[in-house]
């Protein structure tokens, strides 16, 4: 509706009203009634004017929406009017608005948008299940079995993780990698920026060998050239032909697929390696896994079913080797996702709390300030404006604070993002796809005006509720014992909710105490680790030249000052990549191999338990005469000799290693030769979980030499300093190209930090809860102060009276202190049964520590008391400050 036809319509509605007014006057004049008296009496019969108006002009076209803009203009002036309470106000909603988009953001990225890859439900992963891991490696052999024998996949591709050295144009370099079967990219729907994906032809032994890039290296390290395929790159000494660019869009973190480590720069063919073992073995799996795409109209179970029934047939087939193997299934996004899902929902519910609280704050700033608008909204009513009117009113200013908190909430959100992303453990999955999109804004948009109506609607409705003659006759101070006693409720609220993210918080504190004070069964402190990698040249030649080269690197780490202990490594690293093998102990009926029993197995130097700072229990360790030319050693940790010699001594038997007669690598059996202390392979957390804790240590010098021969010169190093960070990494780096330039030095970690990646999830965990207790804390803190503040205010007649009658001002102080130790406690207590009933949602979070500890909720419910006493001294003290002859004037 337009301006002008507004002001027609109007016109015409006036002129109707007095004409018909002045008819009804007339009416009672000819009755006999004064001028006076008919008019009044017609005004009388008719009802209020305005109401009648007001009535009229919401029936015309366009009336609501002219309203709306009335009311948005009217409640922006309003709030104009108040700066203090408005930014207050604003400021309290983008905390939580702000936190809460923030981890919306974060539960968005990770588990509510879909895998970017067309008909993503359609992948899954594939493992083999064996007693002691649900997702275990594959197989060569199985894999080409099920890619042959499955009935419900388009295909089938395998991967594994590997490392390549990069010579023969600048300085060598270690890249990270993948050897992938063909078809792997077109179950992910990726298409190469430049050339193509590897063909079946390309993937299997004797080959043409051939290498895809990524994009970031193709621009790294070679300016991205347009002409890149067909040019040839060496990597550990094979030339290999350039045949296409992966995307950098490709994103995938999954087991053994660059989860928790470098990004992947080259993928060579799996079926390519001229490994005799990998592609004749089914009892070594070598760290391969699978990804499947099911074909359209098959359902996850059904494939399931079809994979059991493939699973039966190769044990039927080979019941010597996949006995008690089968396949193992997941969706590719619950891969992905892992354990993370209860831990972000987890997150999301805390954070919830915090915008709750935010709400509950808002509500008792608009009730207070309720009190100093009654006159207006009396004088309103008075004049025919409805309840609805006055509560849509009231609402339209509360949204227009929870829009303007949203707004500026957004812009926290950012940096909250941020800060949650850098918080977050390494393997965290997904950590591309979180960011601000087009779902989040939609969040906030919503979150806001719903905060907007859910804070708005109490106080609004406890506004309407006025006695417009007494109020228009009185202060308005009628008003304050319903809206104290709200407003105490409100408080209550907020503190009963502040204690359960506080519990929530303090829960996780605790668990990570427990956990820093576990002993991981070596010593990290000034450990640190690297890798190394010699030249292609190593690789097929004697074997004791690559011995002979690893004792003169022991050597020169061992000579740089600052070293007190070194020792190279082959094998399983403690809390970091794992080795098992099957084993058996000479002199007992063996089973068939599937159901031999698997050891974690270290290939290590005498001086590991020095630097590693291991505990020697029995026995011996390793020595220097425990090399090529003697009898092979072994030393077993005091899980391997719990479990498998229970009631005898270990030292002196002999454990077979090799239980395949015709594996190449066959050595004669080692003697166990001592028993040393358990190590926590699998992170402080999860290694009293893992079903497999024995581990076996073996000397590096007695590594039989077709192994040698086949893996060259390269190995992990293990080194213990000094003090911490002298010397450094890069010295030592230095030290070590000094006397070969060919060797490529890389992937330097500090044991410490292996130690604290280990329980990154937890650490996420509690940073984000302690995060948001605090703000809840401080948030309940202002809640209580700003309630009492407010009800000093109410009742400073009535101090004034108490002190005029003879109380002192400790009985004042008293008297405020109790009221808020009375809603303190009140909130404490449900709080406390609320905690007792959420924590336990968290028991997969915890360790060691019971949803229901008594030491926590102990601790927090003083902490949060201690607090709220503190926030209710202030305006106690200002209550005590009160001049009598001042009170008794206040109006």
């Amino acid at each position: 509706m337009s301006l002008f036809d507004r002001r027609e319509k109007d016109s015409d509605l006036n002129d109707e009203i007095r004409s018909h007014l002045s008819m009804a006057a007339k009416d009672r004049i000819q009755n006999g009634q004064s001028v006076l008296d008919a008019r009044n009496s017609a005004l009388r019969d008719f009802g209020n004017v305005a109401l009648v108006k007001e009535a009229t002009r919401e029936m015309w076209s366009g009336a609501s929406l002219e309203t709306f803009l009335h009311d948005l203009r009217y409640g922006a002036r309003m709030l104009a009017k108040s700066p203090g309470f408005a930014v207050i106000a604003i400021l309290t909603l983008a905390l939580g608005i702000g936190a809460n988009t923030a981890i919306f953001s974060v539960v968005n990225g990770v588990l509510l948008n879909p895998l970017p890859f067309p008909h993503p439900d359609q992948i899954v992963s594939l493992f083999t299940e064996m007693p002691n891991f649900k997702n275990g490696s594959i197989s060569y052999p199985n894999f080409e079995d099920w890619q042959r024998m499955n009935r419900s996949f388009t295909a089938i591709a395998a991967y594994r993780s590997t490392g390549f050295n990069l010579t023969g144009n600048g300085e060598p370099e270690r890249l990270h990698g993948e050897m992938i079967s063909a078809g792997f990219f077109e179950i992910f729907g990726v298409n190469p920026l430049l050339g193509r994906t590897f063909s079946e032809n390309e993937d299997r032994i004797g080959a043409n060998p051939t290498v895809m890039i990524t994009e970031g290296l193709w621009k790294r390290r070679f300016g991205s050239d347009p002409n890149i395929i067909g040019q040839r790159m060496i990597l550990n000494g094979v030339g290999r032909s350039i045949i296409g660019v992966v995307p950098s869009s490709f994103h995938l973190h999954i087991q053994n697929f660059q989860r928790g480590g470098p990004a992947n720069e080259v993928y060579v063919p799996v079926g390519e390696w001229n490994e005799p073992a990998f592609h004749n073995s089914r009892s070594a799996a070598w760290g391969l896994d699978a990804i499947g795409r099911m074909k359209a109209g098959i359902s996850f179970e059904q494939a399931k079913a079809d994979m059991a029934r493939v699973s039966r047939d190769l044990s039927a087939a080979y019941p010597d080797v996949n006995g008690n193997r089968k396949a193992y299934l997941l969706s590719l996004k619950d891969e992905m996702v892992g354990n993370m899902r209860p831990v972000l929902l987890i997150v999301l519910g805390a954070v919830g709390f915090v915008l709750l609280i935010s709400c509950v704050n808002v509500a008792n700033l608009l009730l207070a300030r309720s009190t100093g608008r009654t006159r207006e909204f009396a004088v309103r009513i008075a004049l025919g404006a409805g309840e609805f009117r006055i509560v849509r009113q009231l609402l339209t200013e509360s949204v227009l604070l929870a829009l303007a908190g949203g707004t500026l909430g957004l812009v926290l959100a950012k940096f909250g993002t941020a800060a949650a992303i850098a918080a977050m453990p390494v393997n965290m999955p997904r950590a591309e796809d979180i960011g601000l999109d087009i779902r989040v804004l939609l969040f906030t948009l919503v979150v806001s005006v719903i905060s907007g109506v859910a804070f708005g609607l109490i106080p609004a409705l406890k506004t309407t509720r006025t006695n417009v003659a007494s109020t228009l006759k009185e202060s308005g101070r009628s008003l304050a014992g319903g809206q104290s006693r709200t407003q105490n409720i409100f408080v209550v609220t907020e503190m009963a909710m502040a204690l359960v993210l506080l519990v929530g918080a303090g829960l996780m504190i605790r668990t990570l105490f427990v956990l820093w004070g576990l002993d991981p069964g070596f010593n990290p402190h000034n450990v640190m680790t690297f890798s190394f990698a010699g030249p292609a040249s190593f690789r097929g030649g004697p074997p004791e030249a690559v011995r002979s080269a690893q004792r003169e690197i022991h050597d020169k780490l061992a000579s740089i000052p600052g070293v007190e202990s070194v020792s190279l490594s082959w094998g399983a690293q403690p809390m970091g990549s794992d080795d098992e093998g099957y084993f058996w102990i000479v002199g007992r009926p063996m089973p068939p191999r599937s159901e031999l029993p698997m050891t974690l197995e270290y290939d290590v130097e005498p001086e590991y338990l020095k630097t590693m700072q291991v505990p020697l229990q029995r026995g011996r360790f390793l020595s220097a005469s425990d090399d090529e030319h003697s009898a092979r050693v072994a030393v077993i940790d005091e899980s391997f000799a719990k479990k498998y010699f229970p009631n005898e001594d270990p030292i002196g038997h002999y454990i077979d290693l090799n239980t395949n007669p015709s594996d190449p690598d066959k050595a004669p059996n080692p003697q166990i030769v001592g028993v040393v202390g358990h190590v926590n392979q699998w992170g402080l957390d999860s290694d009293s979980s893992s079903p497999l804790h024995a581990q076996m240590y073996l000397a590096i010098a007695q590594i039989p030499d077709t192994a040698i021969q086949r893996s060259g010169l390269g190995c992990d190093v293990y080194l213990r300093t000094t003090q911490p960070g002298a010397p450094s990494y890069e010295e030592i780096r230095h030290q070590l190209l000094a006397g070969n330039a060919e060797l490529v030095v890389h992937s330097p970690l500090s044991m410490e930090e292996t130690v604290a990646r280990s329980i990154g999830q937890k650490r996420f965990s509690m940073t984000l809860l302690a995060v948001f207790a605090g703000i809840a804390l401080i948030l309940a803190s202002v809640g209580i102060y700003g309630v009492l503040t407010y009800l000093v205010g109410q009742r400073t007649q009535e101090i004034g009276v108490r002190m005029a009658l003879g109380a002192q001002r400790f009985d004042v102080l008293r008297m405020v202190l109790s009221d808020g130790a009375r809603m303190t406690l009140m909130g404490v207590t449900i709080g406390l049964l609320a905690s007792l009933g959420l924590t336990r949602l968290m028991s997969s979070m915890l360790f060691g520590i019971k949803p229901t500890d008594p030491l926590t909720f102990a601790a927090v419910a003083l902490l949060l008391s201690a607090i709220a006493l503190l926030a209710c001294y202030v305006p106690a003290r200002r209550a005590m400050s009160v001049d009598p002859t001042v009170a008794l004037r206040y109006e």
